[in-house]
């Protein structure tokens, strides 16, 4: 998931969302989660996101919810999503 906020303007107040939205997606819906990349970029946010379940409609609807979640209290676009299923 790659997301960008026009409303950051360091990478203190980066790691401030990125943080938040780690904690909360972790405690909301069970998954693994890294920053991934663009660590020193401070409007830029790319999130690796983990999940195991019994079917792919599951992974989908949750993916749904953790896109809306973010995108709903978060100060960030949507800038790229990409998803492998294995």
């Amino acid at each position: 998931m790659d997301l960008h906020s026009r409303t950051t303007h360091s990478l203190k107040e980066k790691r401030h969302i990125v943080t938040g939205i780690k904690e909360k997606l972790k405690n909301k819906f069970n998954i693994s989660i890294i920053e991934s990349d663009y660590q020193d970029v401070w409007q830029d946010i790319q999130l690796a996101i983990a999940m195991v379940a019994n079917s792919r409609v599951m992974i989908e609807k949750a993916f749904g919810q953790i896109e809306d979640f973010v995108l709903s209290n978060y100060p960030v676009e949507l800038a790229a999503l990409h998803k492998e299923y294995v």
